[in-house]
């Protein structure tokens, strides 16, 4: 890892059926908790869905990482964004 790369960033995750997705996600971010700085998770009472909320310190290639395994998970979607060096 460069930590002359690393950027502040976030990660924005939306879990469609957590029932199902949840324990994927949480795997995913468990193997990935070297960038997480800060995690939020809010879950909808009303339906089968929730959101979580990382605050990272991440290079690209690290994000990239992170963001393809969420992302092929079906009924998972996410957003992601870097600060500017």
């Amino acid at each position: 890892m460069n930590e002359d790369k690393q950027r502040l960033g976030f990660v924005g995750i939306i879990i469609g059926n957590k029932e199902l997705c949840a324990p994927q996600v949480n795997n995913i971010l468990s193997l990935h908790a070297d960038i997480i700085l800060a995690r939020t998770g809010i879950p909808n009472i009303k339906g089968n869905t929730s959101v979580i909320t990382l605050v990272i310190n991440s290079d690209t290639d690290q994000l990239g990482q992170l963001t393809g395994q969420l992302g092929s998970i079906e009924g998972v979607s996410v957003k992601s964004g870097l600060s500017k060096k």
